[in-house]
């Protein structure tokens, strides 16, 4: 299987009923763990879908810090002998951060502060976590037909160029 293929395959397409399931989990955790925000992001840094409170900061950049982190954990846990670390916890002294894996390709960040503790996010993160899980599989099992080039593309871009000029 070729590179292009590969990346074909491992690209996950989101369609807005899957947005919509995937928002009303993060709703009703937030709910539940008093949370302030939620936010599901790919492994690459991007972000799929943000709920709760709006983030002080840019959430592009944020989203790529808190895969850029995943990445290295995973590295030390390598190193310890372990696959990875499927849990982190960052505290502050105002706010703090709970990085769960999801799956394996989605990273759920959840932002708390005084109002919930890391004990009510971790429980209510794990039931979270399985079905947030599950609507991955869901996505992940639907075949998506990506166009692609024909054998003969170069060729027929030739011809249709050399025609139109």
């Amino acid at each position: 299987m070729g590179r292009d293929q590969q990346l074909r395959d491992a690209r996950l397409v989101f369609y807005a009923e899957d947005v919509q399931r995937l928002d009303a989990e993060l709703d009703g955790f937030l709910e539940l763990s008093n949370a302030r925000a939620a936010l599901l992001i790919d492994k690459d840094g991007h972000l799929v879908t943000l709920r709760g409170e709006p983030l002080r900061s840019n959430t592009d950049s944020i989203s790529a810090l808190i895969a850029g982190s995943f990445a290295a954990t995973k590295e030390m846990a390598r190193q310890l002998g372990e696959e990875e670390f499927s849990l982190l916890s960052h505290q502050g002294a105002r706010d703090s951060i709970q990085l769960q894996l999801i799956g394996n390709r989605t990273l759920l960040a959840v932002l708390f502060d005084g109002r919930s503790n890391l004990g009510m996010v971790k429980f209510y993160a794990q039931e979270t976590s399985q079905r947030l899980a599950a609507i991955f599989r869901d996505i992940e099992s639907r075949k998506v037909e990506t166009p692609g080039l024909t054998q003969n593309f170069g060729r027929d871009a030739t011809a249709a160029l050399d025609k139109l000029f």
